[in-house]
């Protein structure tokens, strides 16, 4: 895809918790080591074998609520991640599972969350990837489309004031960009100069509204002239071309340069959630996408073509399977949440009460009716009665 913004800039590489750290990239640099291409294809593994097991456990009913997939578009979460560093910010999106497991989430977590474990990392409170950690440099995302950007335009105003290195990535949806909360937060941090990446996922649908339908904008890097911030668009479906775009945003913020927007041209393969039958979808489309541009498949083939044996591949693929097979047993033996676990962190500790314990010694919701006699009560003496 063209680029409308192409400088270079600095900032290391990221370091990963779950995978034995690579070496850094370099300040200025775009190039990746051999061990962290090969770490990229582990990530956009993990996301889609994942998902694939989530939707098993879907259809055997485990799961609790609805079912969300990134098929498709695992490269632009997974790519746009690896170019944080360990300190740095991400919010995601519900699309982007890829994202949240490169920041340090475990695919135990995940399952637990989807299945409403009692020692899921909300306890069974909310549902799917909604949840965060702070330490681990992820932000529990909220339903509202494009209320995480003001949020995070707060977010990374705090590291400016500090004077941290730090940088905060959003993802955002096409749909996104049409809200009043997009305009007013990346409008904020524009002015503020604040060290924030917006990353707009343009993967063709707002739910079942076509891109064209909702904004007259050819595309989205268009928008960014009008708040005075950089801009650059990449094939979201390509994990290098994503990782090199938002690494030069990363590190142009890093520098104290501001916001700039990142647009990653994709394409969503399964519907909102499971439940929804794509009915909108030209006929050929899904199948068309898929075959020419799968983002595992182009990196598989990218690999192979640098040389990176069949062996090694199905190594990373083995030591997957083994870890999504290890964390289903460990999530399927957790139970599920005790009813005062709901009062758990929301309001004091310790969380601890009695059920019910507000109707203690009452036989019924209120004791004398309030209401004037001309309205008519039932203790109201009965007709005729002396």
């Amino acid at each position: 895809m063209a680029r409308t913004e192409t400088r270079a800039s600095g900032g290391r590489g990221a370091q990963r918790s779950a995978t034995a750290p690579p070496a850094a990239v370099e300040e200025g640099s775009v190039a990746l080591s051999a061990a962290q291409r090969l770490e990229l294809y582990y990530w956009m593994r993990l996301t889609r074998s994942l998902e694939e097991r989530l939707v098993n456990l879907y259809r055997q009913t485990k799961i609790v609520g609805g079912l969300f997939r990134s098929l498709g578009q695992e490269a632009d979460a997974v790519g746009s991640a690896y170019a944080l560093r360990r300190e740095d910010v991400l919010s995601p999106l519900i699309r982007n599972l890829g994202s949240m497991l490169v920041k340090g989430a475990t695919p135990v977590e995940i399952l637990k969350q989807y299945m409403a474990k009692g020692d899921s990392p909300t306890r069974g409170r909310e549902l799917n990837i909604h949840f965060g950690d702070t330490q681990r440099g992820f932000i529990g995302q909220i339903s509202p489309l494009g209320d995480m950007v003001p949020v995070m335009a707060g977010v990374t105003l705090t590291f400016k004031m500090r004077g941290e290195p730090r940088v905060g990535l959003v993802y955002v949806g096409d749909g996104a960009t049409s809200t009043g909360a997009f305009h007013e937060g990346i409008n904020f941090a524009a002015v503020q100069r604040c060290p924030l990446v917006v990353v707009v996922e343009n993967n063709g649908y707002a739910y079942s509204t076509p891109t064209r339908k909702q904004t007259l904008a050819a595309q989205f890097v268009d928008k960014a002239p009008g708040y005075g911030i950089a801009a650059e668009q990449a094939d979201g479906n390509d994990v290098i071309a994503t990782y090199e775009a938002t690494k030069r945003a990363v590190d142009r913020a890093r520098r104290g340069e501001g916001v700039t927007l990142v647009e990653l041209i994709t394409y969503r393969r399964k519907g909102h959630a499971e439940h929804d039958n794509q009915s909108y979808v030209p006929a050929g489309e899904i199948e068309r996408w898929e075959r020419d541009n799968d983002p595992v498949t182009r990196y598989l083939a990218r690999l192979r073509d640098e040389g990176v044996s069949d062996d090694a591949l199905a190594a990373i693929d083995a030591r997957v399977a083994r870890e999504i097979d290890e964390a289903t047993d460990v999530a399927e033996r957790s139970g599920v949440p005790a009813a005062l676990d709901a009062l758990v962190g929301v309001y004091a500790e310790p969380p601890t009460e009695r059920p019910l314990w507000f109707r203690e010694g009452q036989s019924a919701a209120v004791d004398v009716h309030e209401r004037p006699a001309s309205w008519g009560t039932y203790d109201a003496p009965a007709r005729g009665a002396d």
